[in-house]
Formats: C-alpha cells, sequence, structure tokens
C-alpha cells in the first residue's frame, strides 16, 4: 500500500510524465544491474525488451486518457507496462543463473522457459496497444519490431521445440484470460498488473495442465502441487460462478445455497481427485499430517490462529467506530490500515525462520480463503455476503475502484511470493549465501516493513515531496533505514543467513527498490517484493 496517492486526474497521463520518467529510470537501473550480473544473450534480451516496452507505455498513457483502450483500466494509476514486463524475464534470469550455479539442468531450462514467456506475454501487449493506436506510432512499431525480432531469434535458438510450444500455449491461454476476465471485471487492473497477473496465473494453469498429462509415480514435490492446483481451482471456481450469475441473481437464498453446493461439488469432484492424481496420496489425509507432522507446526499454527483473530478484532473494533462516527464515509486511516502490515509480519518471520514450507503450505491456503471470501462479498451470498461488503468498505482505496476488492490479496501474494517462487533444490544445503540469503524475505523487507514504515512517516512528518508525485523523501530514508534494521534482526535471530560481505549489494537493492515504491503507481504490494526478490536472487 502506498503512503499517499497520485490524484485521479493523474488517469490522463500529463501530470504523471515526471514520475513515470523516474519509475522508467529506476526499472532500467534494475535491469542493467542484472544485465550487469549475468551478462549472456538472454539478459541482452531483457535490454532490448525493456526499450520497447519503454516506449509502448506511452501509447498505453495515451489510450487510457483518451478512453480507447479495448477494456476499462483502473484509471487512478499509469499504464504500468515497463515494470510490469520485467518482472517475468528478469525472475527467469536470475532463476536460470541460480540453478546453473547449483547444478540443476531442470531447474536452469525452467529458468529460460520462465524468461521466454514473460518476454512473449510482453509483447504480445505491446502489439495490442500499437494496432489500436491512432494514428500509428511508426517509431515506436520500428523499434518494437527491432526488440520482438532480437528476442524472437535468439530463443529460437536457445528453446528446444517442445519449449516454444509451452511458450505458445501460456501465451494463448494468457490472451482468452485477458478476454475473459478484463471484461468480467472492469477497472480492477491497469495493463501493466493485468499483464503480471493474469501472466502468472496463465503460466501456472499451463504448468498444471502439463504435470498432469506428464504425472508418473513419486514426481515432484506434493507441497508444489497443492499451490498450483490450488490457485488454478479457485480462479477456475471464479470464472464459472461469474459466467452462472450472468444469468441469474446471485443474492437470493436459492442462489446462495446453490453456490455453495457447487463449491462443494467442485471441490470434492474437480480439485481434491485433481490434486490426488498429482500427489498419489489422499489430498486430506497429507494435509492433516502435514500440519501436525511436528510439535514446532502445531505451535505456529496455534500462533497464526491467535494473529488471525486479532485481525479480524481490528476489523470489527473500525466498524464499530465508524458506526459510532457521525460521519457516514468514515474510512480507516492509513496508519490503521497498516495495522494489518505489523500483523502478517509479525505471521511470517517465524514461519520463514523455524519452518518454511509449513509457512508455503499455510499462505496457499490462506489465499484461497482469501479468493473465497472475496467471492462471496462480490457475489452476495447469504449469509455473509453483504456483512463483508459492509466490514470491508471501511478499508478501500482508489486502487478498489473495480467490482473486486483486491489490496488485502495483493499483501498476502508480496509477502508469499518469494517464498513461492524459488525453487526449493536450488536453495538447499546452504546454496543462499550472501544476499541470496535475504530472498524468503524479500516481501517482508519490501512490503512488511519498507512500505509500512514509509507509508507512516511520510503521511505524518514529511515535507520534502519527490518531484511529480505525493510521496516524500523523509518516507522513503526512513524505509530505507528501517529496512536496513530489519537486515540486522535478521541477522541475530536467523542462524542460517550468512550475507558474507555482501552489504553493498544489500543496500543498493534495498535503496532501488524504495525509490520505485517512491514513483510507482502500481499495486506497490505485490510489484515490489517481486523486484526486490529479483536483485537478491542475482
Amino acid at each position: 500500500m502506498t503512503r499517499e496517492h497520485v490524484p485521479p486526474t493523474s488517469a490522463t497521463g500529463a501530470p504523471l510524465s515526471g514520475s513515470v520518467l523516474a519509475e522508467s529510470a529506476v526499472v532500467f537501473a534494475v535491469v542493467l544491474s542484472i544485465h550487469a550480473t549475468v551478462w549472456d544473450r538472454y539478459s541482452w534480451c531483457a535490454v532490448a525488451l525493456a526499450v520497447q516496452a519503454f516506449y509502448v507505455q506511452y501509447k498505453w498513457d495515451r489510450l487510457l486518457q483518451q478512453g480507447s483502450a479495448v477494456f476499462q483500466f483502473r484509471m487512478s494509476a499509469n499504464s504500468g507496462l515497463l515494470p510490469a514486463s520485467m518482472v517475468m524475464p528478469l525472475l527467469g534470469l536470475v532463476m536460470k543463473e541460480r540453478c546453473q550455479s547449483v547444478g540443476n539442468p531442470y531447474f536452469e531450462r525452467f529458468g529460460i522457459v520462465v524468461a521466454a514467456t514473460g518476454m512473449a506475454v510482453a509483447l504480445f501487449s505491446s502489439v495490442l496497444a500499437l494496432g489500436i493506436t491512432r494514428p500509428v506510432p511508426t517509431n515506436t512499431c520500428v523499434i518494437s519490431g527491432l526488440a520482438g525480432g532480437v528476442i524472437i531469434y535468439i530463443m529460437k535458438h536457445s528453446l528446444s521445440v517442445g519449449e516454444v510450444i509451452e511458450v505458445l500455449e501460456v501465451l494463448l491461454i494468457f490472451v482468452y484470460l485477458n478476454m475473459i476476465l478484463l471484461y468480467l471485471l472492469p477497472r480492477c487492473f491497469t495493463p501493466g498488473e493485468a499483464l503480471l497477473v493474469l501472466g502468472g496465473i496463465s503460466f501456472m494453469l499451463n504448468q498444471l495442465i502439463k504435470r498432469s498429462l506428464t504425472v508418473v509415480e513419486s514426481q515432484g514435490d506434493p507441497v508444489d502441487f497443492f499451490l498450483l492446483v490450488v490457485v488454478v481451482g479457485m480462479v477456475l471456481m471464479g470464472i464459472f460462478f461469474s459466467t452462472l450469475f450472468v444469468f441469474m441473481d446471485s443474492g437470493t437464498w436459492a442462489s446462495s445455497i446453490f453456490f455453495h453446493l457447487m463449491t462443494c461439488v467442485l471441490g470434492l469432484g474437480v480439485v481434491l481427485p485433481w490434486l490426488h492424481r498429482l500427489i498419489r496420496k489422499n489430498p486430506l489425509l497429507w494435509l492433516l499430517q502435514f500440519l501436525f507432522q511436528t510439535e514446532t507446526r502445531v505451535y505456529l499454527l496455534v500462533y497464526w490462529s491467535l494473529l488471525a483473530t486479532l485481525a479480524c478484532l481490528v476489523v470489527l473494533y473500525q466498524n464499530a467506530k465508524r458506526s459510532s462516527s457521525e460521519s457516514k464515509k468514515h474510512q480507516a486511516p492509513t496508519i490503521t490500515r497498516k495495522y494489518f502490515h505489523f500483523i502478517v509480519v509479525a505471521t511470517y518471520i517465524p514461519g520463514i525462520i523455524f519452518d518454511r514450507t509449513l509457512l508455503y503450505v499455510a499462505a496457499t491456503i490462506c489465499l484461497a480463503v482469501f479468493i473465497f471470501l472475496e467471492y462471496v462479498r462480490y457475489f452476495r451470498i447469504k449469509p455473509l455476503g453483504h456483512t463483508l461488503r459492509s466490514l470491508l468498505s471501511l478499508f478501500l482505496d482508489e486502487r478498489d475502484s473495480g467490482p473486486l476488492i483486491l489490496t488485502h490479496i495483493y499483501l498476502l501474494l508480496g509477502m508469499s511470493l518469494p517464498i513461492w517462487l524459488v525453487p526449493r533444490p536450488c536453495t538447499q544445503k546452504g546454496s543462499l549465501g550472501g544476499a541470496r540469503a535475504l530472498v524468503p524475505y524479500a516481501g517482508v523487507l519490501a512490503v512488511g516493513v519498507g512500505d509500512t514504515v514509509a507509508s507512516i512517516f511520510g503521511s505524518t512528518m514529511g515535507e520534502i515531496h519527490w518531484p511529480g508525485t505525493k510521496k516524500t523523501f523523509e518516507g522513503t530514508m526512513t524505509s530505507i533505514f528501517a529496512q536496513i534494521i530489519s537486515v540486522a534482526l535478521i541477522l541475530i535471530f536467523d542462524s542460517g543467513v550468512d550475507l558474507n560481505y555482501s552489504y553493498a549489494w544489500i543496500l543498493g537493492s534495498i535503496s532501488i527498490v524504495s525509490l520505485l515504491e517512491a514513483y510507482t503507481t502500481q499495486i506497490d504490494n505485490l510489484l515490489l517484493p517481486l523486484y526486490l526478490l529479483i536483485l537478491l536472487m542475482a
């Protein structure tokens, strides 16, 4: 979450020109840093992609300004194409480099596929913007054509036939998800956020289909399959109910009963059998055995239950204050919303230190619960639908301008992605040394500590504003300082972290991501942890 927000008029593009340039400069700094670290033909592709995305994002901004975009996007931000386009390619590059250094050829190739898929999806989004821009931007088309030609040529000589087919499958899924979800959910995403979120879902869906078709005995880790099946299952469930409730009123008791019955049918008849096929075990028995396998896990589960209860009490207390307030438009202040950041930090740090695998599974379950409750709220499913609408409306901001409330889901994703995305076979046996030892803490540092401190200090004591934004210099500096203190505390309490004197890279990574937070108008809960993860992995 941001500490102060850009005015809605920034959707016109003009007031954002300075901040967009600064945001682009920060992203280019990250791209060049990764390029200098990896320095191979794939890193050159990333540089070419960044150059063309820089030009194309202004075409997206013009489309948003003129109302000529194909779908209705979130209007309180710029297009965000450049920062979103670079996440998957850079993540694939650092994943390839890390797995290559530990001698894991399977995940090394997997990293190349991730990078190629990210570039293909970004190029498709660029072509979409250029195709509907009038007049046709000749110079930008030439730059995009050259960059796309270089990327396609290098990938043609780097990927096997099966990997090329895999990239094309993800691109096809991405196209269909864009047409379906952006139509059903207007004003929920910017073009960049749609690229990032829907691109990730498309890749996961393709991976799940691929592994389901090639499943063999004892293939893979059940924990990884659990994440894939849960995420894809929840997305498909949402598409099913969105289509269904076009033809019927979702707010009646009959529809609500049907919703709950169909949820049970889909869960017990589709998701669980699918998971059983992949892990070759009864999913419910495996999950119960996994959760209560050790005494430490029991203690962590009890502790997390207490924190969840505390979060619910905060929501109820703030709504009670609203009921007693004379203003009907009472909204929770920024500091109050940051209570949840503190609660999430208190949740994740013990999990990272004592049992990361349990945290992996628990975060997956929590994500499924959040998405399910959002379906209940969105479709007004009885008996909780209207209650959830009332309770959560207190914590809305302009980024929740669409029909969905996604900020709390983005917060969970931002904290969890550093745990989910890094292949565990490439992080075992002490292979995460130096700055890489902080990779699991990327969400805690960027969102839980950095963004929270920046928001509180920037909104209460900030006076010097960064050019073109409402973010403050004081907020950014205190954010960097707080993250450095947090790294020191991690060194004290987590004996598994050994930074190997890579302090300069850590300080530079934290500073760059803090500057990105100061200038970006995208969902920082999602974007910042990914960029810090990429820098620390490099």
